[in-house]
């Protein structure tokens, strides 16, 4: 994940959600793991089980997974894997995450981002299902679904099962946006070529990394009842727990992409305040000609408002930053990647685009093609416009692995 740096907002955001129940009110959703925990733990029959979770594998009322998971002795639980961030997403974006011994269940907790980012045979010994339950955002940066395409990985080459547990695409499964990832630009936080908004639940992407791209595990996806596919979180009943320490709102994903893919760009996206995400701007901006700009391109759903704001961590902490807050008026139109080449052009009109890390930016975008249109003057429109190709052809792939 880009530049999540864990702020104390978000820690009170993390511990307020642990252990917290949905709203009374019935989910409209059950999302995989509910149905597993009801029925489909059955025909495990009695093969080892290893759990790929964090803190937002919770069923709909509230329970981790896990605990559901152990409060069944007909469940043979091994060993529990954890991506970036750890198992209860307490690190730092992109730091050491350590394997250990989880001291309440004796279980060992190995990370899938520390010493390795594959499951090893000695991690999988014992172990015939691994299952996966953790929460996407729907963006092809946020690197669980890397995760998940390494396990599928393994579990091939080692000769085990591989059952995910399905959950919502919080930013809904119906819109396609951004650039398709060019295999050059492959690495931890986009491994194929799908786009940066891709439409997908995370079985549905177990699915397309599996079969289209060929890695051909054995997989089961156990999928979720009640969702349709232009369900944002809220429509869910679902309560958010936070996926990541920048991630602490359901409002977080819709504008993630947004101001997700700008930072390697100069431009400042709130990370490090209480509203990661939903700033864009820096040093020395005019807000007031910011805001202007951007209102001015009448982006769909969405308003821009002046803002200032200091960050309390990383590059920027301490220094008072100017320019937009986003504020969603429609986040079902919403046009989350064409924004955030709306704020990259705006800061290039007022001189501010910075471009230091160019490897960054490409690797951010999966392509090279956005940072050379901006640089040569190409307008928003323009460079919106060339991803359609690309597009167009992922949508007819997308479609084969549709579950809803």
């Amino acid at each position: 994940m880009r530049r999540a740096t864990f702020t104390a907002g978000a820690a009170a955001a993390l511990a307020a959600a642990a252990g917290r129940r949905a709203s009374a009110q019935t989910p409209r959703v059950l999302p995989g793991d509910d149905v597993f925990s009801a029925e489909t733990w059955q025909e495990l029959g009695g093969r080892g089980v290893g759990i790929v979770t964090n803190q937002s594998g919770v069923l709909s009322g509230g329970t981790p997974f896990v605990d559901a998971v152990r409060a069944n002795p007909q469940i043979a639980l091994k060993a529990l894997f954890a991506p970036e961030h750890g198992l209860r997403g307490d690190h730092d974006a992109g730091t050491y995450v350590a394997s250990y011994t989880d001291a309440r269940s004796g279980l060992p907790v190995y990370s899938l981002y520390g010493a390795t980012r594959h499951p090893s045979a000695a991690m999988l010994d014992g172990i015939d299902v691994l299952v996966f339950d953790i929460q996407d955002v729907g963006a092809r940066p946020y690197t669980y679904a890397s995760t998940l395409a390494y396990l599928l990985q393994s579990a091939k080459q080692l000769g085990r099962e591989v059952w995910v547990l399905d959950r919502p695409n919080p930013i809904g499964g119906l819109r396609v946006e951004g650039p398709v990832l060019e295999p050059a630009f492959s690495s931890f936080i986009g491994l194929y070529p799908i786009p940066e908004r891709h439409g997908l639940t995370i079985g549905e992407l177990a699915r397309l990394f599996n079969e289209h791209f060929g890695i051909g595990a054995a997989l089961r996806v156990v999928k979720m009842r009640g969702w349709t596919r232009d369900m944002l979180w809220t429509d869910t009943g679902l309560h958010w727990t936070p996926t990541s320490p920048n991630v602490p709102y359901a409002r977080t994903p819709l504008v993630y992409l947004a101001t997700g893919l700008i930072d390697e760009g100069g431009v400042n996206n709130g990370v490090g305040t209480d509203r990661p995400f939903e700033y864009g701007g820096g040093y020395g901006f005019n807000a007031v000609a910011y805001a202007r700009t951007l209102n001015g391109r009448a982006i769909p759903g969405a308003h821009f408002e002046a803002a200032t704001w200091v960050p309390e961590r990383g590059f920027w902490a301490g220094k008072a930053l100017s320019g937009v807050l986003i504020r969603l008026d429609d986040p079902r139109i919403f046009p989350s990647v064409r924004t955030a080449v709306e704020f990259l052009a705006a800061a290039r009109a007022q001189d501010r685009l910075r471009i230091n890390h160019a490897a960054n930016f490409d690797r951010d975008w999966g392509t090279d093609s956005v940072r050379h249109a901006l640089l040569t003057g190409a307008t928003p429109d323009d460079i919106v416009a060339g991803w359609e190709p690309g597009l167009t052809t992922y949508r007819a792939i997308r479609e084969r692995y549709l579950l809803y």
